[in-house]
């Protein structure tokens, strides 16, 4: 079948009549879209055994991308069994009877994969991955082993260790996050306890315990049949040919029994709900509320939508006019819905200020809603919010993998892909009245569940009134019983029949040809270079432009200037207001942002071809003329203060804030965040930022680059006007002393009182990406904890030990040295096992990385090269390196003669070198009641306690 995609804004507002904003807030008018159609061809046909397959063609990159979605999630499941749609999406990753233990992975690694991946949610599980289009046969012949050949290899033993890694990943997503059980009691109190939503995706730690092999087994051979699946394959690849693949590997996979569809199951309050919860890991009050509304593709959903942009997007949202502008409460508002299969929900979220009684929020909640009620919207703020809408919308299809997640999604709950096409109409077919009659039906006056998520000891600050929240905690117990497994060398187990030899890996076809972009550069009077791509694939462009300083230009007493500066640049300028300019932009479809980081400040744009010119006409007023207005400022100082309030609580940003002191040295500016902290953003005023202004941001400093449909000699022009306004101004910047390097390892620990999981940082401070041995390190380290799955890391701690959900390690120098790091969260009783498990493997990794290691990196760096600039952002990454390092552009095609040049013997001399657990600093941020004494076991001395005299608020 052919899909006509209604394009009324790809990517960004497409085709919009009105290409110039207006000078003045008062001469907008609504943007008079002009519709125009984009073919998208979509083929889509159904085995004899049910399976469903969609094929999309896209050859603008040598790649392919598969998805193999199921329709079931954890509404699948039953009450006390919770948990089973997403364990399984771990298990099928493990092993199957042809690929054999760890196949899918080492396969992905050998033919240049992005690395086979998966996700559930309530209604579906998916398993996906994009490929050099070389190896598409391969992953269909693996695709197909997933399905019809896998239930027979889970033993005992596999599933013991994979019930170890889930509870890992809710543990660090979860139960040691800050506002991680929200969603929780969320669910518990909206849905009754027999509704397929009551309870949580990752299910409970002790359904997962307690679930046996019968059970998941059973699990399995009820939904992850090919009567219940969809296959879609995306990207560049013969139609006939992949036709007879998929025949030929699906095909006798059997059919199981027949699925019934649930049937809709919206839900009523009766009355409101109101739970607190005191939580160890959060700083700042949160207050949600939560309406129920509507299940997905519901007529309703598309005006429930806009309502919450409406409500809480931009400076003129009653939500954010009234919380942030006019009562200062909070800079941290979201309103999103979750319209599932059966169900939907409203969610406003606002994290407040440190401090904040949440019934002053909710006082304002209901003062934003009155004026929403009383002032209304006009057309043009409709438009501009759909408008957004379809960004997102088309953002998700700008890649072939995110074109195969979203047709295997339509093609499940709406029975067909083509349905993309009515989908975004339906958005663009949303009137002022939809809008305004959802919000009377579904939230003015209408009972919500809230909870007040609250510091430890805070209780003052929850909702009058509310009840405390049912919140199981784990306990930590060292030792504790079923958390060790023991995974035999291989298993005996029956072998599924086929028609023919499945064992066999499918051979490449015709070699990806990389497509790596043409480049040009130049230079501006005022010293600025650029540097551009052209591609005309689609009327968009992208750009940056990036000024070297950032973090690097500041003092220690007032770190945090850059940051602020990007933040007020972004709230007005000299002849537009913060709500202006917003409007501005947003009239235009495009998007600009200023952001800071540790050796730069960049602005970076996305917009339609066609208003290229117009989106960096505002750009140049938001450099050259900012609005230094003070409210504006205090907002976003107070705005930072909060932000790093929060993080005082995190764990992982904990241990990230610490690592960077070790590493430095408490007195180089580049121990601290890009935020600054607490103390260092007290004394920042005004006067600061302008002073940085005028001294750092300087056209010296700067590069332009930009990717998209646009010319260089267009590009060049645009630019004119800028080169002659932005003057040079003699700016240097500073010179880096690089601390003196580790002699012996140290351990460092930073207590949080009851932490679930320890999470680690284990490094050196090493290379810069310009030194001569960075990329070789890199090489280097693939196998090591820079090969995803088929790293060791991963491989001993996550697939052999049960340790942890995710461990990796890398190499990140820019211009300036960077650290290497191990990084992981790991489950608290086995935080000594697991860091004498990572030194073991370091001390061993020189002399045990073999032919076969060396042959796996040299395949998976070679082959993933035709995927490495698929998309604009990538080829936007592209220019970076370019004119950062001040590299040719053919520095892919040397990079590529490194790895085919590199020997065995030059990976174990750079392994000596750079990854040395004996000249390392390890930093645990965890229990330290628990796993304190313990680490010193591990012959680095007694570890030192980073903060014996606070109560684990972070060090500023």
């Amino acid at each position: 079948m052919k899909i006509h995609i209604s394009f009324v804004a790809l990517f960004a507002v497409l085709f919009i009549g009105a290409c110039t904003p207006p000078k003045e807030l008062g001469d907008q008018q609504a943007a008079e879209p002009v519709q125009k159609t984009l073919e998208v061809d979509v083929e889509k046909f159904t085995l004899d055994n049910g399976l469903e397959v969609v094929f999309h063609k896209d050859d603008s990159d040598p790649v392919t991308a598969v998805a193999l979605m199921f329709h079931v999630g954890s509404a699948r499941e039953i009450e006390n069994r919770t948990g089973f749609a997403h364990l399984f999406e771990h298990l099928l990753f493990l092993e199957s009877e042809n690929l054999g233990k760890g196949g899918l992975d080492a396969m992905s690694s050998r033919i240049g994969g992005s690395g086979a991946n998966g996700s559930t949610s309530r209604d579906r599980t998916d398993y996906f991955q994009t490929v050099p289009n070389d190896a598409l046969e391969k992953m269909i012949w693996a695709e197909a082993d997933k399905l019809g050949f896998f239930i027979n290899t889970v033993t005992e033993a596999v599933l013991e260790k994979e019930k170890q890694v889930v509870k890992n990943e809710k543990r660090q997503g979860v139960d040691n996050a800050p506002y991680g059980h929200a969603n929780y009691v969320v669910g518990k109190n909206l849905y009754p306890s027999n509704h397929p939503y009551n309870w949580q995706v990752i299910g409970s730690l002790e359904d997962l315990q307690s679930a046996t092999l019968d059970d998941v087994k059973e699990f399995y051979r009820k939904w992850y049949v090919p009567n219940n699946a969809t296959l879609v394959i995306a990207g560049d690849f013969d139609s006939e040919q992949a036709k007879a693949w998929v025949s030929k590997y699906f095909s006798e996979i059997p059919r199981g029994d027949e699925i019934t569809p649930l049937p809709k199951m919206p839900v009523e309050l009766e009355s409101s709900k109101s739970l607190f919860h005191e939580d160890n890991f959060a700083r700042l009050p949160e207050l949600r509320l939560t309406w129920p509304t509507v299940e997905i593709y519901h007529p309703d959903s598309y005006p429930l939508q806009v309502l919450s942009q409406l409500l809480s997007s931009g400076k003129k949202a009653p939500l954010n006019s009234v919380l942030t502008e006019q009562e200062q409460l909070s800079s941290t508002i979201f309103m999103f819905d979750r319209n599932n299969e059966i169900a939907g929900e409203k969610t406003l979220l606002i994290r407040a200020f440190p401090g904040t009684d949440l019934d002053e929020v909710y006082a304002a909640v209901n003062t934003a809603f009155t004026k929403f009620e009383t002032e209304s919207f006009t057309q043009a703020d409709l438009d501009r919010i759909k408008a957004g809408i379809e960004t997102s919308f088309y953002n998700n299809l700008s890649s072939v993998l995110g074109k195969a997640i979203q047709l295997a999604e339509y093609n499940i709950f709406a029975g067909d892909p083509s349905f993309i096409n009515q989908d975004i109409a339906n958005v663009l077919a949303v009137s002022k009245e939809d809008v305004l009659r959802v919000y009377n039906a579904y939230i003015k006056g209408k009972p919500y569940v809230a909870t007040s998520f609250v510091p430890k000891g805070e209780v003052e600050l929850a909702l009058e009134g509310a009840s405390v929240a049912q919140v199981t905690e784990e306990e930590i117990v060292q030792g504790v019983a079923q958390e060790e497994f023991l995974l035999p060398e291989s298993t005996e187990y029956a072998r599924t029949p086929s028609s023919f030899d499945r064992s066999v890996e499918p051979p490449y076809g015709p070699a990806a040809q990389v497509k790596v972009p043409t480049t040009w550069q130049a230079q501006k009077a005022n010293q600025m270079g650029v540097y551009g791509i052209e591609t005309f694939e689609l009327p968009l462009v992208q750009f940056r432009l990036e000024i070297d300083g950032g973090l690097m230009m500041e003092s220690t007493e007032k770190a945090g200037v850059a940051n602020l500066l990007a933040e007020l640049m972004m709230k007005g300028t000299a002849s537009k207001t913060a709500e202006q300019l917003e409007e501005a932009i947003d009239m235009l479809g495009a998007s600009i942002s200023v952001s800071a980081s540790q050796d730069t400040m960049s602005i970076s744009g996305n917009t339609l071809a066609k208003n290229y010119q117009a989106t960096l006409d505002l750009v140049e007023e938001i450099l050259l003329s900012p609005r230094w207005d003070e409210q504006e400022f205090a907002l976003a100082k107070q705005s930072v203060l909060s932000n790093l309030a929060q993080q005082s609580a995190n764990p992982n940003a904990i241990a990230n804030a610490q690592f960077n002191k070790l590493l430095y040295g408490s007195e180089n500016i580049l121990s601290y965040s890009v935020l600054g902290s607490t103390d260092t953003v007290a004394n920042i005023t005004l006067g600061d930022l302008k002073e940085y202004y005028e001294r750092h941001l300087a056209p010296e400093l700067a590069d332009f680059h930009i990717v998209g449909a646009v010319t260089q000699d267009t590009v060049m022009a645009s630019l004119d006007d800028l080169a002659t306004k932005w003057t040079v101004r003699d700016a240097k910047l500073p010179v880096f002393t690089k601390p003196a390097p580790i002699e012996a390892s140290q351990v460092y620990f930073y207590d949080v009182p009851g932490a679930k999981q320890s999470v680690i940082r284990f490094g050196y401070l090493a290379l810069a990406e310009t030194d001569t041995d960075f990329y070789p390190a890199e090489v280097m380290n693939y196998i090591l904890g820079g090969g995803g799955f088929a790293s060791r890391l991963t491989q001993q701690l996550r697939e052999g030990k049960g340790y942890t959900y995710g461990i990796r390690s890398s190499f990140s120098g820019t211009q300036l040295p960077g650290p290497f790091v191990i990084g992981s969260n790991i489950r608290t009783n086995v935080t000594y096992e697991a860091a004498e498990l990572i030194k073991s493997i370091l001390s061993e990794y020189p002399a045990t990385f073999s032919e076969q290691d060396l042959q796996t990196t040299k395949s998976f760096l070679l082959k993933s090269n035709a995927r490495r600039f698929e998309t604009l952002g990538a080829k936007l990454s592209m220019l970076k390196n370019i004119s950062d390092y001040r590299w040719t552009a053919d520095y892919v095609s040397k990079r590529e003669a490194i790895v085919k040049e590199i020997t065995l013997d030059e990976i174990s001399a750079l392994a000596g070198e750079y990854v040395n657990p004996n000249k390392m600093l390890y930093l645990v941020v965890g229990d330290a009641q628990t796993q304190l004494s313990r680490l010193e076991a591990l012959g680095f001395g007694a570890p030192i306690l980073l903060n014996p005299n606070d109560d684990a608020q972070v060090a500023q």
